[in-house]
């Protein structure tokens, strides 16, 4: 799927770090985040590619910028680091990590691997966390490391992270899935821009779009958000859509999620190229 990604122009490939989902419909997981990273970045060769998002309570976080650091370098320097403090209790509470004072714990941590990745040193006692003298050798393969993307809405970690990172990403569900209420979404995060003392225009706006193509198996239909369809010609309107508010990449979660799938992209993307 990485290399059909690659193959019909797709600018990006990301990977969701979680460990193991429970609902209605029985237990599921995926494979380790950073594990498939690292494979996909050596078998791949121009296309970007990251965690949507990065758990930080996951790893140490000294260790989460040694292994950014680490697929940095095996993928030349294509890798996007999306950073968030995670949401699902279910898989804090069977892999056992603590799910209290997430938003403080990924403050900790995002100064810590934020901090390595740019400057290649810290020393750092928290509540939290503590690193002594750590340094991150070798470092990436860029000056300053990968870009860093934050995932989150909530108007503390928008505090937090806004005056250091590149970018933003929101799932669909925080607009619906709907092109019409994205407006407000990214007024909030402009304002949020402002008040961290960053320039609006200096943060890349992304968002997931849920696409449903044909083939599709109704993965996702339970979620309560209805999936982007239509022709070629339809989705590339609604995706020029996105771009008209600003909007500089859109993450597609496919239905079906399959080579098929993907290559079914490829009409779409020529008419956006054109």
């Amino acid at each position: 799927m990485a290399r059909a990604a690659e193959a019909v122009g797709l600018d990006s490939l990301w990977i969701g770090d979680h460990l193991l989902y429970r609902d209605e419909r029985g237990s599921r997981g995926p494979w380790e985040a950073w594990s498939m990273l690292a494979a996909l970045a050596a078998v791949t060769s121009d296309i970007a590619l990251g965690p949507l998002v990065a758990s930080t309570s996951f790893h140490n976080p000294a260790m989460l910028a040694k292994k950014a650091a680490t697929v940095d370098e095996i993928s030349g320097g294509r890798l996007v680091l999306g950073l968030g403090a995670g949401w699902n209790e279910v898989e804090y509470a069977a892999y056992g990590f603590p799910f209290d004072a997430r938003v403080s714990r990924f403050e900790e941590a995002f100064t810590i691997i934020r901090t390595l990745l740019r400057e290649g040193a810290i020393d750092f006692q928290g509540r939290f966390y503590q690193v002594r003298d750590c340094e991150l050798l070798p470092r990436s393969p860029r000056p300053g490391g990968p870009p860093l993307l934050i995932g989150s809405n909530g108007e503390r970690m928008l505090g937090i992270t806004l005056p250091y990172v590149q970018a933003w990403n929101s799932w669909y569900s925080s607009f619906d899935n709907r092109v019409e209420e994205a407006p407000a979404l990214l007024a909030s995060i402009d304002e949020a821009c402002v008040a961290a003392g960053r320039d609006p225009a200096d943060v890349e706006r992304t968002l997931a779009l849920k696409v449903s193509l044909p083939g599709a198996i109704g993965a996702r239909d339970a979620d309560g958000h209805a999936p982007l369809t239509g022709t070629p010609d339809e989705l590339a309107d609604a995706f020029r859509g996105y771009a008209a508010l600003g909007v500089a990449e859109l993450q597609l979660v496919l239905d079906p999620i399959s080579v098929a799938g993907i290559e079914a992209l490829a009409p779409v993307l020529q008419r956006l190229e054109a």
